[in-house]
């Protein structure tokens, strides 16, 4: 009988106990470019997976795709792997002009505004990131130059608007800091399979529409965030291996 994963087409005896994910199989290849010894072990539909080691740490690298049906299988099969702990990196969002794009901000919970959780846990379940990883990912991010924040974030399915209205003001207004699509899937599994997670995210725009202008994610501005932010999440991975 296989002992591969089905979905991620890996043997949990690659794995090592700290994992990023990300959404895009190329930033994923772009982390891995980051570590020593590295090598990739898969590349099947959405997933791409990477290991190698940064500063002496063993860590995966791998890709989610976009929106949290298709990210939980793949933090669900991590875990099932050996995986112990995960470091979202992303790109999201703002709801404020004192956070414009390339700005950092370390996820501490996520509302669960999105359909996959709510067929795991109850309602009033939150999602929420282990504060050891908080706490590396805030303390790292204020290592380099920019605007960093940490703050509730919001998890949503819809990326293009339809007829019914997002409501976006509200989220502002009850102190969420930005909008993605798979935090509250990885804080959810995370907290049902015995594993910690965390998420830092890159800001690329405005989901706020009185402050939206044209959506360009492929600016320099963000280009230098997403660095910033795998550099961020490499060195709390050593900080958390350390402790």
């Amino acid at each position: 009988m296989s002992t591969m994963l089905p979905i991620l087409q890996v043997n949990p005896e690659d794995l090592p106990a700290y994992a990023i994910v990300c959404g895009d199989p190329g930033r994923a290849e772009l982390i891995s470019r980051k570590l020593t010894n590295a090598k990739e072990l898969a590349f099947a539909r959405e997933y791409r997976t990477f290991v190698g080691e940064y500063e002496g740490v063993a860590l995966a690298v791998v890709s989610h795709g976009v929106g949290s049906p298709g990210a939980a299988v793949c933090f669900e099969e991590l875990i099932r792997g050996g995986v112990k702990t995960l470091i979202r990196v992303g790109t999201a969002g703002s709801y404020s002009a004192d956070h414009p794009a390339g700005s950092l901000i370390v996820s501490t919970a996520a509302v669960r505004a999105e359909g996959l959780t709510h067929q795991l846990v109850p309602a009033g379940f939150p999602a929420v990131a282990d504060s050891d990883i908080v706490a590396a990912l805030y303390e790292s991010a204020l290592e380099s130059e920019g605007i960093v924040k940490k703050g509730i974030t919001v998890t949503l399915d819809v990326f293009f608007s339809g007829v019914v209205d997002v409501p976006h003001k509200q989220y502002k207004a009850a102190g969420v800091l930005a909008v993605e699509m798979e935090i509250a899937a990885l804080y959810v599994v995370a907290s049902l399979r015995g594993a910690r997670a965390g998420a830092i995210l890159a800001l690329d725009g405005y989901a706020d529409s009185d402050l939206a202008g044209e959506y360009d994610p492929h600016t320099d501005v963000v280009a230098k965030a997403v660095e910033r932010e795998i550099d961020t999440a490499l060195k709390a991975i050593v900080k958390l291996a350390s402790a």
